[in-house]
């Protein structure tokens, strides 16, 4: 893994040259880990920011806070490894100020997503200094995933399915929504598990599945993103899952979601399911190299429209070491799929307050169409 990211820098410095850029400060976590191959764990939620200064020509540093700087210092290839304290002179925007340089005419940041403390010190303490945006220079080269990225995002699909073949499992009517959150948290951090080793980089890759499990059944199915509760599961609800904040390994993110019933399925709540399937389908059968990102989606809305539906919301969205990455699958976006990208796609579907449909998978885009990374029967599905 860090082989793969010093690479990764490597290449990012050269595209930098190209563009004249001489130094660049990353300070998003997935920035980090797809560069350095390190990220903190009482990070910036704690008023400890933790940065990457990337120049041109010279080698990268990494600032940190001194109380992990033990663990960065062995998760990264970067050798220079500056450390910060809470209290006294040694403070983080010392180091960032040695990292800089003295004078700097112009810095380049992540402006979407620099935290608000580490932007405002830059306002404050270089007055009339430009700050200008790396992101799009990054993002460009995370938009096309190289084959070990791929095989890293397939152990995740893997690990993803455990987790959804064990909320399968725990559906029964009586059982209460978090028990479900329960089994998955338990069988995809088993499955992880499977996939690491106590040894080298591989040690500080924790196997455990986390963040609050996206669930919600019965009349609420309709709520997106309404996280687990003590409520009960009743004969015909459709319960509905989602792994996007998830599934997860070795920092690569997907996206995976599933709509089961509780021992049968009423018509109106197949209709609805079965029209998100098919759009979803439809969206993911048109990808391939060449085609518009907007084009993907316009295959689903189509499916929507034909069944008297509307969405309002994307098709998908690219996915890596981070949550969202460029492009969408959506309206407007014109960008020209390629092979090596990899999306989210969603089909979705609410009717408020009394149903919904939805089903979401993960693929990567080949040079003939596209593969699967996540994998789970595409129908109507009824609990065991």
């Amino acid at each position: 893994m860090l082989e793969h990211a010093k690479q990764r820098t490597i290449e990012l410095q050269n595209r930098m040259k190209d563009a004249g850029i001489q130094k660049a400060v990353f300070t998003d976590e997935s920035s980090m880990a797809y560069l350095a191959g390190f990220w903190g764990y009482l990070g910036i939620e704690f008023g400890r920011p933790s940065m990457l200064v990337v120049d041109a020509d010279e080698a990268p540093i990494v600032i940190t806070p001194l109380m992990e700087s033990e663990m960065v210092g062995e998760m990264t290839w970067v050798e220079d490894v500056r450390t910060w304290e809470d209290i006294g002179q040694r403070t983080w925007g010392r180091a960032l100020a040695g990292a800089l340089g003295e004078n700097p005419s112009e810095i380049w940041i992540e402006k979407g997503s620099v935290p608000a403390i580490v932007r405002n010190h830059l306002d404050d303490t270089y007055p009339g200094v430009p700050l200008k945006d790396i992101s799009p220079v990054l993002g460009a080269m995370r938009t096309i995933k190289s084959p070990f990225e791929i095989e890293v995002m397939k152990q995740a699909g893997e690990i993803a399915g455990a987790m959804m073949l064990a909320a399968h499992n725990s559906l029964k009517e009586g059982a209460q929504e978090y028990e479900s959150a329960l089994a998955v948290i338990d069988a995809g951090s088993r499955k992880a598990a499977g996939f690491l080793t106590a040894n080298g980089w591989e040690r500080f890759v924790s196997p455990m599945i986390h963040n609050l499990q996206i669930v919600q059944s019965g009349k609420d199915s309709s709520m997106v993103h309404r996280r687990a509760s003590v409520k009960a599961y009743d004969k015909f609800d459709p319960v509905y899952f989602c792994f996007c904040n998830m599934a997860q390994f070795k920092q690569y993110k997907l996206g995976f979601d599933r709509m089961f019933h509780i021992g049968d399925v009423k018509d109106e709540d197949r209709k609805v399911q079965l029209a998100a399937i098919e759009a979803q389908q439809a969206a993911i059968h048109s990808i391939r190299p060449g085609i518009l990102a907007e084009d993907v989606a316009a295959a689903a809305n189509e499916v929507y429209q034909e069944r008297g539906y509307e969405t309002g919301y994307r098709t998908g969205r690219s996915i890596g070491v981070a949550y969202l990455e460029a492009p969408e699958l959506k309206a407007g976006d014109k960008t020209v799929l390629q092979p090596g990208m990899t999306f989210a796609v969603d089909g979705g579907i609410s009717v408020d307050g009394v149903t919904a449909g939805r089903i979401g998978d993960s693929v990567v885009v080949t040079e003939t169409g596209f593969d699967y990374i996540t994998n789970y029967p595409r129908e109507i599905l009824l609990s065991k």
